[in-house]
């Protein structure tokens, strides 16, 4: 199934495209005929996005019969995001979850950072702010 998880890693996140669907570790698992997600929590908007996505990936790819189950328990959790996904998410201006205290700006890397909103552009992220360089940015909440 090896080449399954190859086409997955090019199905990307339907709200931020830099990152694949294996990258957000929204992939839990792939074998005996399916593929099973969890999404980033359970009611996001965009499961079915993101599962039309692998389905249209897996067809395409000549894996019509392989399944897509949707798994909620355990919960996702931003644990599962790779250590290549921290990095695409940085690059494109989001900071990754860290169980620090200290938030690194994505723009320059600074750690004097506050929170200016618990709510920011999805609801698996918060709005923050750098104090360095005064730029706004999305930090993902620790889940």
């Amino acid at each position: 199934m090896a080449s399954v998880w190859e086409v997955l890693e090019g199905v990307p996140d339907p709200e931020i495209p830099v990152v694949s669907v294996v990258d957000l570790g929204i992939v839990r698992a792939v074998g005996d005929g399916e593929v099973l997600i969890t999404p980033t929590y359970s009611g996001c908007p965009a499961t079915l996005a993101i599962e039309q996505s692998i389905r249209a990936a897996l067809d395409s790819a000549g894996y019509g019969e392989v399944g897509i189950r949707t798994i909620l328990s355990p919960p996702w959790s931003t644990d599962w995001i790779s250590e290549a996904g921290r990095d695409k998410l940085r690059r494109y201006g989001i900071a990754p979850p860290e169980r620090s205290s200290t938030v690194a700006c994505p723009q320059c890397g600074s750690t004097d950072t506050e929170e200016v909103s618990r709510f920011g552009s999805t609801p698996c992220k918060a709005q923050w702010r750098c104090r360095e360089c005064l730029e706004p940015f999305d930090r993902f909440k620790c889940h």
